[in-house]
């Protein structure tokens, strides 16, 4: 029977892949973004298990320093929009970046039942403060309700 050290004895490249595929697959189930490091250090103890005979207590040292070094630097250099939460904006979220934008007036704004031109798009519309902006006026979105943009004139 077999033992664990003589499995990975004889194929230490294989465990590594296996680790690094494992830790793979559980950061796509979770996307928490932390074990994408842990991954990428597997993949590269397993180059290094390939191309040089590293002993099983080198290649887990291996392993920990570069774990510990990549996040760290990760951490220090990339952005962190999931712990920044809705502050960092959501890129399937086009609707809060419409505010500070320009666009025109289609269907005269006076009460809520106006529709204003945003890049592109149509958008229910609403004037602040009193008036009426007719169709072709100029204005800037300065809120959002629900999907009713709230506009001023530019």
């Amino acid at each position: 029977m077999q033992t664990l050290a003589d499995l990975y004895a004889a194929q230490p490249f294989w465990i590594w892949v296996a680790l690094a595929a494992a830790l793979i697959a559980i950061e796509i189930m979770t996307g928490s973004g932390w074990l994408l490091w842990a991954s990428a250090s597997a993949g590269a103890v397993a180059i290094a298990t390939g191309l040089g005979d590293l002993s099983f207590a080198m290649s887990i040292l291996v392993f920990a320093l570069l774990t510990i070094a990549s996040t760290l630097l990760a951490r220090r250099y990339l952005p962190r929009s999931v712990a920044e939460g809705a502050a960092a904006g959501d890129i399937n979220d086009n609707i809060d970046r419409l505010v500070g934008r320009a666009g025109s007036v289609v269907r005269p704004l006076g009460g809520r039942d106006g529709r204003v031109l945003i890049d592109g798009k149509e958008w229910p519309a609403e004037l602040e403060g009193e008036g009426v902006a007719e169709a072709g006026a100029r204005v800037e979105v300065t809120g959002i309700q629900g999907v009713r943009l709230t506009v001023r004139r530019a």
